[in-house]
C-alpha cells in the first residue's frame, strides 16, 4: 500500500533503477474496541501502547487503540498480518462501576468520569521497591521494542493519532449507540425474529452502523435491515456473531473471577475438546469446566500441550507394569504430583514418583527402581 509519508532509503536503491523505493515504518498491533479484534497496523512515527488512533479495520476506518508491537512476540516479517495470538491486555485504569450504572458498548470509559488512573508499572516498581527480574509473564509486551522495519505486502497503515475533536465523536457515537440498539430490538421485536442483539457500533470511517447478533438458525432480516435504513438513514450492516464472539465483545467475568480470556487475554478463539479436560485429569462435569458462554473453558488448551508432551515420558493410562509377582494397572498418571497410581488385583493401590520410574529398553517396559520397591515392599 503506497503512501506519499512513505519513507524513501535511498541507500537500498539499485544502480540504474530510480524509481526503486523500499517504504519503512513501525509495526503495531491494533485492537478495535468495538469488536475486540487485534490486527497489524504500520506507522510512520513511534507510537506508545495505549495510544488512541484511526487506523482500518476488516468492517472499515475505526477509532483504534495500540496495544503492542508486533515484535513483541516474535520477529516481525515484512508483508505478515499475523498478529501472533497477540495479548489483548493493555494497562488501561481500573474500571469503578456503581450498582446502577449501565455497562458502556464502546467508547472510552475515561471520558464517563467511570475510571480511575493507575500507576504504570514502573512507577509500582519505584513504590514498592520491587525489583523486576526475567520477563513479564504475559509475553514481554511492557516492551514496544519499536524497529524501523521494510514494509511490504497487505500491511495497512494507521490514518493518524486521535484528535480531541475524534474522542468527541466517539463520546457521541456512545450515546448514540445505545439508543440505536434500542431501536433495534423494538423492530426484531416488531418482525418477530429469532435473534438476540449484542451491540451496535457507529463506524468511525463513514455512515454505517454495524449491530452484531447472536441466532440459532439463519436470519431473513431483510425488512429489518430496510426499516432500521428507514429511521437512521444510513448503511446497516447486521452481522451474526457466535456465543463465544459475544463473550470475546462484550467480556465479563469468568468463573475464575478474572475478566474472560477471549476478552482480555486474546482474540483468538482457539478450539476446545473435551480430550484437553481429561488429559489434564479435570472433572468432566460440564457445570465446571464450561464458561458462561455455555461452551468449554479457553483455558484448558493453555496447558494442555505441556501435559500432553509430560505424559509422552510416562506410561500411559491403562497400560499394565509388572510389580515384582503382580501384574498392576496404571489408573492415574498425575503431573501436579508427579506420580503414577497403580492398582493391583487385590484392589491395592500403589503410588510411585516420577522420579522412581524408568524404561528398560532391555525388556522394552516400564519399570520400578528396585531400591524404591525394596524400601516400600518392607514396610
Amino acid at each position: 500500500m503506497k503512501n506519499s509519508n512513505h519513507i524513501q532509503d535511498s541507500n537500498h536503491k539499485k544502480q540504474g533503477e530510480s524509481d526503486f523505493e523500499i517504504v519503512r515504518g513501525y509495526v503495531y498491533l491494533v485492537r478495535n474496541p468495538s469488536s475486540n479484534e487485534i490486527s497489524i497496523c504500520a506507522s510512520h512515527t513511534k507510537l506508545k501502547r495505549g495510544t488512541k488512533v484511526i487506523a482500518p479495520t476488516r468492517y472499515g476506518l475505526d477509532y483504534c487503540m495500540v496495544v503492542g508491537s508486533a515484535h513483541s512476540f516474535s520477529d516481525y516479517s515484512p508483508g505478515s498480518t499475523d498478529p501472533h495470538g497477540a495479548c489483548l491486555h493493555v494497562l488501561e485504569p481500573v474500571e469503578s462501576f456503581e450498582p446502577n450504572d449501565d455497562l458502556l458498548a464502546a467508547g472510552d470509559p475515561k471520558d464517563f468520569g467511570l475510571l480511575e488512573e493507575m500507576p504504570q508499572p514502573n512507577e509500582l516498581s519505584l513504590e514498592l521497591n520491587v525489583v523486576e527480574v526475567g520477563q513479564p509473564a504475559c509475553g514481554g509486551c511492557f516492551d514496544l521494542h519499536d524497529e524501523l522495519v521494510e514494509i511490504d505486502g497487505d500491511i495497512e497503515w494507521i490514518e493518524r493519532v486521535a484528535s480531541e475533536d475524534d474522542e468527541r465523536r466517539v463520546r457521541e457515537y456512545s450515546q448514540m449507540e445505545e439508543e440505536a440498539l434500542h431501536i433495534c430490538r423494538e423492530k426484531v421485536q416488531y418482525h418477530a425474529l429469532d435473534m438476540k442483539l449484542v451491540t451496535a457500533h457507529y463506524l468511525f470511517g463513514e455512515p454505517k452502523i454495524i449491530f452484531f447478533f447472536t441466532a440459532a438458525n439463519r436470519v431473513d432480516f431483510r425488512e429489518l435491515v430496510k426499516d432500521l435504513v428507514s429511521v437512521f438513514k444510513v448503511r446497516i450492516e447486521l452481522r451474526q456473531i457466535g456465543v463465544r464472539d459475544e463473550s470475546r465483545v462484550l467480556g465479563g467475568l469468568a468463573v475464575c473471577g478474572r475478566d474472560f480470556c477471549c476478552h482480555c487475554v486474546t482474540d483468538k478463539l482457539n478450539p476446545v475438546s473435551i480430550k484437553m479436560a481429561k488429559e489434564q485429569n479435570l472433572s468432566l462435569n460440564s457445570t465446571k469446566i464450561s464458561g458462561p458462554c455455555g461452551r468449554l473453558l479457553c483455558c484448558l488448551s493453555y496447558e494442555y500441550d505441556f501435559y500432553y508432551e509430560e505424559k509422552q515420558k510416562l506410561p500411559p493410562e491403562g497400560s499394565r507394569m509388572k510389580v515384582r509377582q503382580d501384574l498392576m494397572k496404571v489408573a492415574e498418571v498425575n503431573i501436579l504430583s508427579r506420580k503414577i497410581t497403580l492398582i493391583g488385583p487385590e484392589g491395592r493401590f500403589l503410588s510411585v514418583p516420577f522420579e522412581r520410574m524408568e524404561y528398560s529398553e532391555e525388556s522394552n517396559r516400564w519399570e520400578i527402581e528396585k531400591q524404591y520397591l525394596d524400601e516400600i515392599l518392607s514396610i
